[in-house]
């Protein structure tokens, strides 16, 4: 995942992912002193809260945009004695250094492609009896912008993988978790009409097929879907992921 983002406005608009950030910490239990891997840290939301759990600790924040990780320099600054910041396609293997105490992640898993390869690659850096908990984007996501894009430009292939419960639990097992527990949740987001709708789904969630479209052609793009939605509401729904890494790693590395 190495696409770019506009990191500024993305730090100035109401995102639900502040909220999902705090629910998903509030999954992890640490002592303080761990070393912690924020994968697809972003602007470093997370990251911070991360360092206020982690006083005698340190976190592994890795993002394949160059924009979001100098954002994330600017808000961590005087910390970042604390922080490793990689910046790295996350759709690979992950590039870190040793193992891991504890692996989150907000907003990011829905990006990458392969999640069996992704379980698997995360098992391999954390230490057994470290916890994994995530959230991103499941099945029936945006469900309504997805079919808004499609009136606009015709049937499109996927951007995301919006995976389900089953074959996530399955794929968490295969790569030797236990303790699984993952869940489907609605959560809408509703936004003011015009500019901050406009602006929230241009920076925030239709920023894959921006990427095919020529410049000249986003603004109109961003102004179609948006008016062909029902109500200013992105249609959220979030997979959650809690899970342990058990004694074994992965039998299929």
């Amino acid at each position: 995942m190495t696409r770019e983002w506009d990191a500024t406005t993305y730090d100035s608009l109401p995102l639900p992912h502040a909220r999902w950030g705090r629910r998903t910490l509030d999954r992890l239990v640490l002592r303080g002193d761990e070393r912690v891997l924020d994968l697809g840290c972003g602007t470093g939301r997370d990251t911070e809260a991360l360092l206020g759990l982690l006083p005698h600790g340190r976190v592994v924040a890795v993002d394949g945009s160059l924009r979001m990780l100098e954002r994330l320099r600017g808000r961590l600054a005087g910390r970042l004695d604390r922080v490793e910041v990689v910046h790295a396609d996350i759709t690979g293997p992950l590039p870190v250094t040793g193992t891991v105490d504890a692996v989150t992640s907000v907003a990011t898993l829905h990006w990458i492609p392969d999640h069996a390869a992704l379980f698997q690659g995360v098992a391999r850096v954390l230490r057994p009896g470290g916890r994994l908990v995530a959230e991103c984007g499941g099945r029936g996501n945006i469900a309504g912008v997805s079919a808004a894009v499609d009136k606009v430009l015709g049937p499109q292939p996927a951007v995301w993988n919006f995976a389900g419960v089953q074959e996530t639990e399955q794929r968490l097992r295969e790569a030797e978790f236990t303790d699984v527990e993952v869940a489907l949740v609605p959560d809408p987001a509703r936004l003011e009409p015009g500019p901050q709708l406009l602006s929230y789904l241009a920076v925030v969630v239709l920023g894959g097929q921006l990427e095919r479209l020529p410049a000249e052609e986003h603004e109109a793009f961003v102004r179609a879907v948006a008016g062909r939605l029902r109500q200013p509401v992105v249609d959220y729904v979030r997979l959650t992921i809690s899970a342990t890494r058990g004694p074994g790693g992965t039998a299929r590395a």
